[in-house]
């Protein structure tokens, strides 16, 4: 009997995925439990809109990551930071301060684990910081870090 799973099985296959499993299995667990649904026409109907829905969804989402990306990479976000002498900061800059400095600048909330800091930022000068903005989509944003 074929099945439509409604969630992923171990060593039986993914969410959405259509297998071949036996009757009893399929009537008795998989149906019972509410892991599978029996491939029938309406079900599979339903499960190609539901395919098209969530492509669409997210081809809107990295339009508008690819957005974000252009309008990020535009701007020059500069912070300011207690200094000593030779440039050395009083700290470091954390990825905390840096997502409340673009959300100030250019209005976008950018969640910090998204920013990929190579390394800690602890002296005045010019950076570029990576931004995660969708799995495939990563900006390059231009950081000056001053002294107040």
């Amino acid at each position: 009997m074929k099945v439509v799973l409604l969630e992923n099985i171990k060593k039986l296959g993914k969410k959405d995925e259509i297998v071949e499993v036996s009757d009893g299995y399929a009537r008795n667990v998989l149906i019972a439990k509410g892991q599978a649904l029996p491939a029938t026409n309406e079900n599979l109907n339903n499960l190609k809109l539901k395919n098209k829905n969530e492509e669409k969804k997210e081809e809107n989402i990295r339009r508008m990551a690819s957005n974000d990306k252009l309008t990020l990479e535009s701007e020059v976000i500069t912070l300011g930071i207690k200094a000593g002498a030779n440039g050395k900061t009083f700290g470091s800059i954390t990825s905390k301060e840096i997502a409340e400095a673009i959300k100030g600048k250019v209005q976008l909330d950018i969640d910090k684990k998204d920013i990929l800091l190579d390394e800690s930022i602890k002296n005045i000068g010019k950076y570029d910081v990576k931004i995660r903005l969708h799995k495939d989509i990563i900006a390059t944003i231009k950081l000056e870090v001053t002294e107040i």
